[in-house]
C-alpha cells in the first residue's frame, strides 16, 4: 500500500468529501481545494496550507495517477479529481461505507465508531454503531495490507478509537497527542452538536431544491 504524506491524505480526503457532498462543484479548482484543506470545521488538525503547498502534493499525486487534471476546453482554471479507489485500473476497491469511514479518518484523525457514525452522515448511512464496527473490522482484517488499526483503549474511555494506516504505522502516543483532555471531555457534546448541524444542513438543501423547483415552474 502506498504511504502518503499528511498533506496528500488531506487532499485526497477533501476530494472524496466534496465529490459526495457537493457534486455540482466537483472537480475542484486549486483555490477550492486549498480552501477545503484549510476548513476550520470537520478538520483535525486545522491547517494553513498555501496554494503552492497543495499544488506540490497534487502534482506528485498526478504523477502516480491518484489525482487527474480534469481541465476541459478553453478553461484556464485547472480542476482536479481523485482516482484513489474504484477505478478501472486501480486495485483498491471500497464500498460506499468503507470510503466514507476512510474519508472521515483522513480528515479528522483517530475516532471511535460512535464518532464515525455521526460524522459520516453526509457521506453514507449506517443503521447503528455495530454496523460501523463491522466495516472497521473489515478494513483492518487484511493481515498483509490492513487499512485501519484499532488503538488501545484510553483510560476512562468506553470506546477504542480507530486510525487509518495510509500515512504509515500509528503509535498510541502519536494518536493521543491529537486529542487533548479538554477535547476528550467535551467529545460527546460535540458529536451531538455535529449531528444536529448535519441534520439542519440536509433540511436546508431540501428547502433549496424545493424553492428552485418552484421557481422553475
Amino acid at each position: 500500500m502506498r504511504i502518503f504524506s499528511e498533506t496528500e491524505i488531506r487532499i485526497i480526503g477533501c476530494l472524496i468529501e466534496k465529490e459526495i457532498t457537493t457534486p455540482e462543484q466537483y472537480p475542484l479548482t486549486l483555490n477550492a481545494l486549498t480552501t477545503a484543506c484549510n476548513q476550520k470545521s470537520n478538520r483535525d488538525p486545522v491547517t494553513s496550507l498555501t496554494d503552492s503547498d497543495v499544488l506540490d502534493s497534487v502534482n506528485a499525486l498526478i504523477q502516480e495517477r491518484i489525482i487527474t487534471d480534469e481541465t476541459r476546453g478553453n478553461s484556464r482554471v485547472a480542476k482536479y479529481q481523485h482516482r484513489f479507489c474504484n477505478t478501472e485500473f486501480g486495485s483498491l476497491k471500497l464500498s460506499k461505507q468503507e470510503l466514507a469511514i476512510l474519508c472521515v479518518l483522513f480528515l479528522r484523525g483517530p475516532q471511535t465508531p460512535g464518532e464515525l457514525r455521526t460524522r459520516t452522515q453526509r457521506l453514507c448511512e449506517f443503521d447503528n454503531v455495530a454496523q460501523v464496527e463491522n466495516v472497521l473490522n473489515g478494513l483492518s482484517a487484511d493481515e498483509h495490507n490492513p487499512k485501519v488499526i484499532k488503538l488501545a483503549k484510553e483510560p476512562g474511555k468506553r470506546e477504542a478509537r480507530f486510525a487509518h494506516l495510509f500515512c504509515g504505522e500509528v503509535s498510541q502516543a502519536t494518536a493521543m497527542v491529537q486529542q487533548t483532555p479538554s477535547e476528550s471531555h467535551d467529545n460527546e457534546r460535540i458529536v451531538a452538536l455535529e449531528s444536529d448541524v448535519a441534520d439542519l444542513k440536509l433540511e436546508v438543501e431540501e428547502l433549496k431544491k424545493l424553492i428552485n423547483n418552484l421557481l422553475d415552474k
